[in-house]
Parts: structure tokens; sequence; C-alpha cells
């Protein structure tokens, strides 16, 4: 597993990544926010272990900036702020735990496994597509990498269809049947624009263009 830790006190930063590298984890150390920004925007992490007061981008900055790009890393929170609007002010943002400095070493490692645990544990509302994408039928969360999307209506129905008939070509009049009601009216567009919309977030390659046939989902 990866972690990208954000710790501007070097001697902690250090001892920290020293202990989570000994643990058997990948620890990338990065001293400001920008530094964060960049490396996250470059390469995938299974965690984020974030400092609140840092330079150039505050931990707070940073994960406004990934959730709105849709980077959904599960995330840690160590700082010495402990007052109740800065606690919720991290979890209103998306962090998933917060630990106030100082803390042990051994509960910053029981809260990472219970956090990995909890986020990457499939349970029987969910499709794996392949290794790095799943989708939850319940949450309609997809998962793409570091990426998560949650789909409307429309998009998890034609999802769903597709998955059923992986690797087959799905025929339009089966589309048009299972995605719209039949009081709603439907079009070779509309159905165009959903396509056009899953394959933004699952690869275009995923989802073939059958000549007046359909779609088949690969």
């Amino acid at each position: 597993m990866k972690i990208l830790y954000l710790e501007d006190d070097i001697t902690l930063g250090s001892t920290i990544g020293e202990f989570l590298s000994d643990e058997g984890f990948e620890v990338v150390l990065v001293y400001n926010g920008i530094q964060a920004l960049e490396r996250l925007y470059k390469e995938n992490f299974d965690l984020l272990l974030l400092d609140v007061k840092v330079p150039k981008m505050s931990g707070f900055e940073l994960l406004k900036a990934l959730r709105e790009a849709h980077i959904a890393t599960p995330t840690i929170f160590t700082t010495s702020l402990n007052g109740i609007d800065d606690l919720a002010k991290g979890y209103t943002l998306g962090a998933d735990d917060y630990l106030k400095k100082p803390f042990e070493l051994e509960e910053l490692l029981f809260r990472i496994k219970a956090l990995l645990k909890r986020e990457y544990r499939l349970d029987n509302d969910t499709i794996e597509i392949d290794n790095a994408t799943h989708y939850n039928t319940n949450t309609k969360e997809l998962h793409c990498g570091i990426y998560r999307y949650t789909l409307n209506p429309k998009e998890d129905k034609l999802l769903r269809l597709l998955l059923q008939h992986q690797g087959a070509c799905v025929s339009f009049d089966t589309i048009f049947e299972q995605v719209w009601s039949f009081s709603e009216t439907h079009s070779h567009e509309s159905l165009r624009t959903y396509i056009k919309k899953l394959r933004q977030y699952l690869g275009k390659q995923r989802i073939e263009s059958i000549k007046k046939e359909g779609y088949r989902l690969v």
C-alpha cells in the first residue's frame, strides 16, 4: 500500500515515515501542499496522511481541491488543531479520520489499517469490473482507481445492463426497453450521451460501438 504523507516538520515526518516503511508501507513524504498536489496528479496513492498547517497550501485546501477533482483517496488528518470547528471542517471537506497531535505511532497504525480495510473491502453489493474498477450497486458509486463517481439513474441502469452481458453486444432495442420506461421518450442521440459519460469514467476503449447493432462492454 502506498501512502502520501504531508508533514512540514522534517524530524517528525522522517520518524513516522520510517515507522510506516518498517510496517510494510511505501511512503512518499512531502513538506508543503503544492508538492503534495503535484505528486497526486502524477501518481496513485492508497491513502493520504495530511498535516493541516503546512506551507503554500494547507491540508484543508489540498483536500478540498482533490475532492472537487473527484479524487476520493482515503484521508487521515494529523494536526495539533483540536477545536470542534476544525474537526467539523476536516470531516466536511471529506476526511475519513482525524488524529490529534501528539499521538502514539501504534494508534496511527491501527487507524490506517482500519481505514484501508474498510475502504477497499468488496461486499455483496459490489461488482468488480477489473482490479482497479468496481461498482457498488447500492450506493451507485463507480470506483475507477483513485476516482469515484456517483451515477445518475440512467447511467446506473445502462452500466448494470452492460455488465450483465459483458463481452457480448447489447442491442439498441434491449437498451431502450430496459433503461427507459414505457412513458419516456428515447433516442439514439440521448443514448450516445449516456454512453459518452460512461466512457469518460471507464475509459473510451471499455465500451465498443457495434455498428447498427448496439454496444459492448469489454
